[in-house]
């Protein structure tokens, strides 16, 4: 069984990533299901088409009386057999989403879910990794930080390489590795992920189609069935089945980080020290 969290900056392409991971796992005929960490509860659409209903609205319905909701009101069947839950969220300003996160992961606990895939993929919001938020982490095997060639992904995969190693003390996940996406190479992902003690996994190029793909409420599977987009997901679910090997990152400081990332209007030399 395998058991992954997908984290990474806000708006870098988690969502899109996981998704067709889940579909390549499918097709490979692993009995998989993914989860949607977002209050924008949008992770699965590609897989099923449309906005399922997500935990909290179903909670809403019961009057947050979890006692009383069945298992196929919020968990929702995809294409190629990948089952889908969302989390979903409270209205903007209104509540904790973290919170409705930590409350899906307890809940398909308490329904037995997770004993019924080979493959769980968590798809949680942005570089956020306190609270709720962290369940994922918590309850998950291995993390995939998706990144892209640019400071503000490489600072937020370093945070995120940073609770990592805290959730570590109390039985995290380790981290697998690093996704380069929208990217021809790894040309600042790869030497990141080797300086923190991890490899790049994958590099998935800036492709039109796979931003077409999220338009139409596809996978890239469906959208160029000769496969050649596909291939990097593909791929990269072979090399997971597999067996990588996990490793506890030793995050850069942050300083430090934007020396070595910030070096064409940023020296290291002059940035302050940290008052004591």
């Amino acid at each position: 069984m395998l058991k992954i969290a997908v984290y990474g900056k806000g708006g870098i392409g988690k969502s899109t990533f996981s998704s067709n991971l889940s579909a390549a796992f499918g097709q490979l005929g692993k009995r998989t299901i993914q989860v949607g960490c977002d209050p924008k509860h949008d992770s699965t659409f590609t897989l099923t088409g449309t906005l399922i209903p997500t935990v909290v609205e179903v909670l809403s319905s019961y009057k947050f009386k979890s006692e009383e909701i069945e298992r196929d009101e919020i968990v929702f069947a995809g294409k190629y057999g990948v089952d889908c839950v969302e989390a979903g969220g409270p209205p903007a300003g209104a509540g904790c989403g973290g919170y409705v996160v930590g409350e899906t992961v307890k809940l398909l606990e308490k329904f037995g879910v997770y004993k019924d895939y080979e493959i769980q993929v968590f798809d949680v919001l942005g570089d956020v990794v306190c609270g709720g938020f962290s369940a994922p982490l918590q309850h998950s095997e291995q993390v995939i930080i998706v990144a892209t060639n640019d400071f503000d992904s490489i600072f937020a995969a370093n945070r995120i390489a940073t609770a990592i190693g805290i959730k570590q003390k109390s039985g995290g996940g380790a981290l697998a590795g690093i996704v380069a996406n929208r990217a021809r190479d790894a040309e600042l992902v790869g030497p990141f992920a080797e300086r923190i003690g991890t490899v790049c996994l994958a590099c998935i190029p800036d492709h039109d189609d796979v931003r077409r793909s999220r338009l139409t409420a596809r996978t890239v599977f469906e959208i160029d069935p000769t496969g050649a987009i596909g291939a990097p997901w593909m791929e990269l679910a072979e090399r997971l089945l597999a067996g990588v090997p996990l490793t506890i990152p030793t995050p850069i400081p942050e300083r430090e980080l934007f020396g070595m990332l910030g070096g064409d209007y940023v020296h290291a030399g002059n940035i302050p020290a940290v008052a004591v």
